[in-house]
């Protein structure tokens, strides 16, 4: 069992910003109250960067929304405090909240597409603040946004401004949502999750830019994450929580290199390190139980298993696919412009490979799997699966296509219908592309994956929102894998999850891989993942491949430029 063992805060010779003393949080159930947060305390200074990391459910973000009076109606705190430069918020009337939100608070979320307004440009929506906030004149705010959208490295701030969110990628909307929480310069940033959704690039630029407006202004941050090696990094002060409580506190470097706690140790470990593979992932569960296996998949094992792999012939072969987008006119006699989403691509997938596809948003590694999917048609080029080229499928053909080509989704909760079981989910395609005889058979196939992905026969009958992030990543997998598929596409399926979840998922897909032979193409922006489950690596730039190989070569010995700046970004966990 993880045993408490909070520790003193380190004092900082600068002026107090927040105090928060024993809060203790609840959530109403239908018997009792259902308490959250345990007596949690924690300070941060004037120009300080405190970190708090932790799985889902382990009540930071809980605490944070506390500071702003954004908990939930329901919720109620019931005990504690929270201080702000020397004042007590912790019962502010939401109209006291208002006065401090955005001005002197500010927050960045982890999900942008929520946190946006949909009907509103993305300029509008940070003039809005401005304009709330500031005394600046509508030309004078506006000019502020442009240069805002600069400083967080948007590509064509002018244009932007009027763009809606529907319009621009994940990563930018993240940074249009950093762009209006740093409008006002306010004297506390909580940063929730703010590069999760983000390449490693972006992210090291997005850590570079809250780190220099810190030092610029004097803000203090409160940077909110479950990457204990990112929040190294950044923060001055590390806070660890587990379960509502505080586990451990302290300076950030000693702390990531001598973490006293078992949960804190597993939150470093559980990530995969880019300088060896191991055959299993740790997870916080192995180190509570002490059944961590540290066995190293070494170089001479990958190299018999890809003598055999790359014996056989290649199950899916890219000849220079090519799709283009039609660009949007700035005038009616414009003529048109093309997106090169994905530019002239070539390589070759073997039955049992795991490929890697990287790339910074934009590349067109997504857009290329759909094509794969035929969720996006071809503009020209082949793709030739088990010698047929796909682009010149039949609608019948491609109706069985799709039971051989899988995907597995980021958000696997966008992609479940709430009104229908986990179960019927799960057995409704499998009816669909005629697996199995009847219902009866069908249903018992279906409790037979789900407990073959770590979940239980009783979850048959449940719905998606009574699962967590990570079973519902599971319930995902299983559906795709009960339609028996040759080829998967984990398109960021493990992006949005928790280090330690994520260790067991990814372990979960190379056991499956071995059962059922699953060749996969593994799209996603962290490296240190993508190396771990790669046997050959694709990275793409601007819709076109710029290096192509061995995982661990180009890992090791990158050659393009571009590489060599993806790899440098990659987090060491070094601290400060």
């Amino acid at each position: 069992m993880i045993q408490i063992t909070p520790q003193k805060n380190t004092k900082m010779s600068t002026e107090l910003l927040l105090k928060i003393d024993d809060l203790k949080i609840s959530f109403p159930s239908k018997k009792e109250k259902n308490e959250m947060v345990h007596g949690v305390s924690f300070d941060i200074h004037e120009n300080e960067i405190v970190g708090i990391v932790g799985e889902s459910g382990s009540g930071k973000s809980i605490s944070s929304l506390a500071i702003l009076g954004l908990l939930d109606k329901k919720a109620s705190l019931l005990e504690g405090s929270i201080h702000f430069n020397d004042t007590d918020i912790t019962h502010y009337k939401d109209s006291q909240f208002r006065k401090i939100r955005g001005a002197q608070i500010s927050m960045i979320f982890q999900e942008p597409m929520s946190s946006l307004n949909p009907s509103m440009t993305c300029g509008l929506q940070v003039l809005e603040i401005l304009r709330q906030h500031t005394k600046r004149s509508k030309k004078e705010a506006e000019a502020e946004v442009i240069r805002l959208f600069e400083k967080v490295k948007l590509p064509r701030a002018i244009e932007m401004y009027d763009q809606y969110p529907h319009q621009i990628s994940g990563g930018q909307k993240q940074r249009v949502m950093i762009a209006m929480a740093i409008a006002c310069k306010p004297k506390l940033l909580i940063a929730d999750e703010p590069t999760t959704a983000l390449d490693v690039t972006v992210q090291k630029e997005i850590m570079k830019l809250l780190k220099e407006l810190q030092q610029e202004t004097g803000m203090s941050i409160l940077f909110i994450s479950h990457d204990l090696s990112l929040v190294s990094e950044i923060c001055d002060r590390v806070v660890v929580m587990y379960q509502g409580n505080i586990v451990e506190q302290g300076n950030s470097k000693e702390l990531f290199k001598n973490p006293q706690n078992n949960y804190t140790k597993a939150l470093i470990q559980s990530k995969p390190s880019i300088d060896f593979r191991l055959k299993k992932l740790p997870s916080v569960v192995d180190f509570i139980q002490n059944t961590v296996e540290n066995e190293l998949y070494t170089t001479a094992e990958r190299a018999e298993f890809h003598s055999e792999l790359y014996a056989k012939k290649p199950l899916l072969e890219i000849i220079d696919l090519k799709k283009y987008y039609v660009g949007n006119k700035t005038w009616w006699f414009q003529k048109d412009t093309f997106v090169k989403a994905v530019d002239g691509v070539s390589f070759k997938l073997f039955e049992g490979e795991t490929l890697g596809l990287v790339g910074e948003s934009g590349c067109g590694k997504s857009t290329l799997g759909r094509t794969l999917l035929h969720l996006e048609k071809v503009t020209s080029g082949q793709i030739i699966y088990k010698g047929k080229d796909l682009a010149k499928l039949s609608n019948s053909e491609i109706k069985a296509l799709r039971k051989d080509i899988q995907i597995i989704f980021q958000d696997p909760f966008s992609s479940l219908n709430p009104r229908i079981s986990i179960g019927e989910a799960i057995l409704e395609p499998m009816k669909v592309h005629g697996i199995l005889n009847n219902t009866f058979e069908r249903k018992e196939q279906v409790i037979s994956i789900l407990e073959k992905v770590g979940l239980e026969a009783e979850h048959y009958d449940r719905y998606p929102h009574e699962f967590s992030g990570g079973q519902r990543q599971r319930i995902g997998i299983a559906r795709t894998i009960a339609l028996q598929p040759k080829l998967i596409v984990c398109d960021e399926s493990v992006s949005a999850l928790d280090v330690s979840v994520q260790a067991q998922v990814l372990n979960l897909l190379n056991d499956l891989k071995k059962d059922f032979g699953f060749t996969y193409i593994f799209i996603s922006h962290d490296l240190s993942v993508v190396k771990y489950m790669s046997d050959q690596l694709v990275v793409m730039n601007l819709g076109k491949i710029e290096e192509i190989g061995d995982a661990d070569t180009i890992y090791k010995y990158p050659q393009s430029a571009y590489t060599q700046k993806l790899i440098a970004s990659i987090p060491t966990g070094e601290g400060k």
